[in-house]
């Protein structure tokens, strides 16, 4: 795959020290519940419990169900194996239905069952909700998918996959790369992904000589977008910038065809699934690009090995966020064999700037700030497939 950035940055203010203890321990085995360090090997029939927080049934279950899919593909590699510093590893994955209060509900019902790492949340508002909690329990947090720079804001808290900022900006320096001086967008305002990516990417585009055309708004649970469509047909907009989920996208471009809007489609990592969403009929939305850091169909080694299992047991290829789950998976393996199996939170937490991950979404480290440092790809919608940019 053509890699047509340049290794990423972190974006967000880095954060001071890793500070706290967890707050669960392990059966049999050295813990962090109460404090006690879990320094040394880990005792026979250990288990490092890791909970996962995503939306599993609503209009986000796509997102919630690929995470927990790619997070157990994983974990059983890494048991099958013998396991990560004499631990077994476990996942507890509950639903947080992309709701905030569900998900920290979940947070709790995870520590209660005495978890050692949070995998979590999937989406950007129900991970910030979740990170105020799990700061002071000094527990380890990486979220797969929540792509909100305040998802990051803790020490305790990384992210595999990219700030809303940085997607903003990079789509925006490639819409301009490719010559369309003028787009129009649509987000939706009371999302933290949509509009994150948003208020970058007109920053970055109007700096780079673009000129935003139209600016349309909704909000979450809107499903009639033709007063939009139709603003937007009336300007002098060449291109269409849809930096949302992927379930408003297949909503949009079906309605735009009704409007008679017939513009090329760019977008974000919150794309992945409108293919099946739309049913593999790409047919109105062909040709149409978005960020990604995985691509399915990729000829890397890893990456086909990752497919074919994920396929196997699931019935369907993997898209990014099944991705995000598996690396997000070996990030906390990799912290753990860092700390020689010490499961404690300040031991995990430190660790995480001390790993490289050689992961399916691509190689990446961690800095203080919670930000991974990888590349990033296009992927092109055509034909019922994503297709990485040749």
């Amino acid at each position: 795959m053509k890699r047509i950035f340049a290794t990423l940055t972190a974006v967000v203010m880095a954060a001071a020290c890793m500070t706290g203890c967890g707050g669960s321990g392990n059966e049999g085995g050295a813990g962090n519940n109460g404090g006690a360090s879990g320094e040394g090997s880990a005792a026979s029939g250990s288990v490092f419990k890791i909970g996962g927080i995503g939306p599993l049934t609503g209009d986000a279950s796509s997102y919630g169900i690929s995470v927990k899919n790619g997070a157990q593909i994983a974990v059983d590699e890494i048991n099958e194996a013998g396991g990560a510093s004499g631990y077994t590893l476990e996942l507890l994955f509950e639903d947080d239905e992309l709701d905030e209060e569900k998900s920290v509900n979940a947070y709790n019902k995870l520590m209660d069952s005495g978890v050692n790492a949070i995998l979590g949340s999937v989406t950007s508002g129900c991970s910030i909700a979740v990170s105020e909690l799990s700061k002071d329990d000094g527990i380890l947090q990486i979220t797969p998918s929540g792509s909100a720079q305040a998802c990051t804001q803790y020490d305790n808290a990384f992210r595999i996959c990219f700030t809303d900022p940085m997607q903003g900006e990079l789509m925006a320096k490639y819409i301009i790369g490719k010559g369309i001086k003028k787009t129009a967008m649509i987000y939706n305002v009371s999302d933290e992904y949509s509009k994150g990516i948003a208020d970058a990417f007109t920053a970055a585009y109007t700096a780079a000589g673009g000129t935003v055309s139209a600016s349309e708004s909704y909000n979450t649970g809107d499903i009639d977008f033709k007063t939009q469509l139709t603003t937007i047909k009336n300007s002098d907009a060449e291109a269409l910038f849809l930096p949302i989920y992927y379930s408003d996208v297949a909503s949009i471009s079906e309605q735009a065809a009704g409007v008679g809007l017939a513009l090329p489609y760019f977008g974000c990592d919150g794309w992945d699934g409108v293919i099946k969403q739309l049913n593999g009929d790409t047919s109105k939305i062909d040709g149409a690009v978005f960020l990604t850091p995985f691509v399915a169909s990729s000829e890397d080694e890893k990456v086909k090995s990752f497919v074919d299992k994920y396929t196997e047991k699931y019935g369907a290829a993997p898209d990014q966020f099944a991705a995000d789950g598996y690396d997000g998976i070996y990030a906390m393996v990799k912290a753990l064999e860092q700390t020689n199996g010490d499961t404690s939170g300040e031991a995990l937490i430190a660790a995480m700037t001390q790993i490289t991950v050689d992961g399916v979404t691509g190689s990446m480290t961690f800095d203080a700030s919670g930000e991974p440092n990888k590349d990033a790809l296009v992927a092109i919608i055509k034909d019922g497939e994503y297709t990485p940019e040749a």
